[in-house]
This record gives structure tokens, C-alpha cells and sequence, in this order.
């Protein structure tokens, strides 16, 4: 399926690259999304005559990233959770539950954003965590996961 990007996508392209992707990527991510339309006549001219217009916006966000980016660098918080005396967790923290802290802290952080490499965490400590705010911008921010029991 070939498609002209409206967009940065990570791992793909940039805005106004002509991609090949497979059918199930294109129709059930790029297409619904809005970061891709399929490549045809009419759309090509639709992408050339609004060009300016894609740019400025993708410059928009990139700024609204970075600077959510220079707020949310090294920042930390502290989510308490049921856990064993050996500090297992009864239950795992999960993007959710981050997003949910930073948002209680007064960071706009959504779930999408937050990458946990190793998967959720299982056990206490401190664990440090991406938010990719954007194709090009991404933030490392602390976790601290401490036994809540009551």
C-alpha cells in the first residue's frame, strides 16, 4: 500500500515522503489517524497546495514538544503501591499509572506516550522512563515505585 505522509513517523518517513507500507499498518493506523493518505492524483494535489500549511503545523508541535520536553526533563514522582516485605508488587505499575502521577503532579503526560522498555514494573525502586513527546523528542523521567501497605 503506498501512501504520502502527512506527518513524521517514526521508523517511516517524514512529512510529504511516499511510503510502502503493509495494508493492515496503512489501513488500520496511518489512514484513521490522519498521518497518511493513499497516493492518488487528487490527494498529491491536495498535498501540494496545502504543503505550507502541513509544515507550519509540524513545526507547531515540534515546539510544544520541546518545551514540554525542557519541563518534564529529570523530573520525578513517587507512586505507592501494595507490595510484599521483599518488595514485590501485588499487581504491576503500568503506563496508566504513570501517566495518572504525572498528570496528580501537574505534567500533561498522556499513556501513550510513557515506554516502559522492560515492561510493567513488578517490583519497588526507582526506574527511570521515556515519554516520547514526539518523533524527535523524548524525555527521561524517574519513577520512584515504594510499598504502600496499610
Amino acid at each position: 500500500m503506498e501512501l504520502i505522509l502527512l506527518q513524521k513517523v517514526k521508523n517511516l518517513g517524514n512529512l510529504g515522503d511516499k511510503v510502502n507500507v503493509k495494508p493492515g499498518y496503512g489501513r488500520n493506523f496511518l489512514l484513521p489517524t490522519g498521518k497518511a493518505v493513499r497516493v492518488n492524483a487528487e490527494n498529491i494535489a491536495a498535498f501540494e497546495a496545502r504543503r505550507a500549511e502541513y509544515e507550519a503545523k509540524a513545526k507547531d508541535q515540534l515546539s510544544g514538544a520541546e518545551g514540554r520536553q525542557a519541563k518534564l526533563e529529570g523530573q520525578s514522582v513517587t507512586i505507592g503501591v501494595h507490595a510484599s516485605p521483599e518488595g514485590k508488587l501485588y499487581g504491576s505499575v503500568s503506563p496508566r499509572d504513570i501517566a495518572e502521577a504525572f498528570k496528580a503532579a501537574g505534567f500533561e503526560v498522556d499513556k501513550s506516550e510513557v515506554i516502559q522498555s522492560e515492561g510493567p514494573f513488578r517490583n519497588t525502586g526507582e526506574f527511570d522512563v521515556i515519554v516520547a513527546l514526539h518523533a524527535d523528542v523524548q524525555a527521561t523521567v524517574k519513577v520512584i515505585v515504594v510499598a504502600d501497605n496499610k
